[in-house]
């Protein structure tokens, strides 16, 4: 979840939960969970709990290209997500550069003007930068990347939006607002501006789940087909399908999957193959294998896996996929640690590789560059954006170079 200042987790503040991660202990993980509708997709082979593959054999695997992928040359655009309103933090969206051979990462200035972004996301074109608000009332802001002029920004219409993403059409931006367990629509205009809220959908079913007060969104994402749209609900243990109606901007739902009780999702990760995705769950230290149809738009979300930590307390963030499928990332935070995944039967199977050091404290968020040999990881607590090259032949990490500087790293978004 998010740190924002006033949002409620349990009743208590979401910094407040923050600081206290380090000294409590995760909710034990609970057996059963799934999709609540007949007619849903097979229930993926989610492998045990140690992250070993389930079944006779595993002879069935989506293996990494012998070739590695070709990389751009020149500097690369890399923006960077922070709290402006925690202590230490920093002044705005940070703007930098790197370099997609040696991964060397080069400072350009700050973007001010958008309170507290703690997530960003870029529009198809590159030619706008989305960043949420994560204050009590929820807003989302567009800046033109070419001057870095602020578009202005929209009222959400809920609390702490800490999430969006932009639909792949480039028309529609989705957003959701922990605070208030609620997900939005924003037209993009041609220039990239915002236009008012077009839909505000508030999870009001199931009821909240154990250690839960209320609903939380934290994210919403449009699967591959590109006509659903699915929210994650750390408060409701749910996984929210709608159908994005792409002329009016609304959210119709489908369907609904539940994850076991307690397990707190938090974000979903789809493979590029498009019928499976990976669920991060924060509050059980789990990830969980998800089968998803892309005609329905059901997920079934399959057994519960090892993150690999060994911290006594440890809350998995995020997770990134490599573009060609072969392998997938998790950051853990409280472990400090980023767990390697081999992915076999095309999609539809994690293998746990191992865990290396993050470079850093509380990995909040990563990402891979646009061809997948360079991972970034943002260490919250460190104040520092990690880089890693990805080798291809095994999925291995290994550091390039030393940890750039940015306070209250929370999200980096490399284009």
């Amino acid at each position: 979840m998010g740190s924002g200042t006033e949002a409620a987790h349990g009743g208590w503040s979401r910094r407040r939960f923050l600081a206290a991660l380090g000294a409590g202990t995760a909710g034990p993980a609970l057996a059963g969970c799934g999709a609540d509708r007949p007619g849903t997709p097979a229930a993926p082979d989610g492998g045990t709990a140690s992250g070993t593959p389930a079944g006779p054999s595993a002879a069935s695997t989506t293996s990494a290209s012998s070739q590695p992928p070709r990389r751009p040359s020149g500097p690369r655009p890399l923006y960077l997500g922070a709290y402006t309103s925690a202590e230490g933090g920093g002044k705005g969206i940070g703007v930098a550069s790197y370099d997609p051979v040696s991964g060397r990462i080069t400072g350009a200035g700050t973007i001010t003007g958008v309170p507290d972004p703690s997530y960003l996301a870029a529009h198809p074109d590159g030619r706008t930068l989305y960043a949420v608000q994560e204050r009590e009332s929820g807003a989302v802001a567009a800046v033109r990347t070419a001057d870095r002029r602020v578009l202005g920004s929209r009222a959400t219409g809920g609390a702490h939006t800490c999430h969006l993403s932009v639909h792949p059409g480039g028309r529609w931006l989705l957003s959701a607002d922990y605070g208030s367990g609620t997900v939005a629509v924003h037209p993009i205009d041609a220039s990239g501006a915002l236009g008012e809220r077009t839909d505000l959908v508030t999870h009001s079913r199931p009821a909240p789940g154990p250690g839960q007060d209320s609903p939380h969104a934290h994210q919403i994402v449009t699967a591959p087909d590109g006509g659903h749209v699915l929210a994650v609900d750390l408060g409701t243990d749910t996984v929210y399908s709608y159908r994005l109606d792409q002329r009016a901007g609304t959210l119709a739902e489908v369907a609904q999957a539940h994850t076991r009780p307690g397990a707190g999702p938090r974000h979903l990760t789809f493979h590029p193959g498009g019928r499976y995705a990976y669920l991060a769950d924060e509050v059980d230290d789990t990830v969980s294998v998800c089968a998803y149809d892309p005609s329905s738009g059901r997920l079934v979300i399959g057994r519960p896996q090892s993150t690999g930590a060994k911290a006594g307390t440890n809350h998995p963030a995020q997770l990134a996929v490599t573009p060609d499928g072969a392998y997938a990332f998790l950051a853990n935070r409280g472990d400090d640690t980023i767990a390697r995944y081999a992915v076999e039967a095309d999609g539809a199977r994690l293998r746990l590789l191992g865990t290396v050091p993050s470079g850093g404290e509380f990995p909040r968020q990563l990402a891979l560059s646009p061809d997948g040999g360079l991972l970034f990881v943002a260490n919250q607590r460190s104040g520092t954006v990690g880089v890693f090259r990805v080798d291809g032949r095994d999925g291995a990490l290994r550091r390039a170079g030393e940890p750039f500087a940015s306070p209250v790293a929370v999200c980096a978004l490399p284009l």
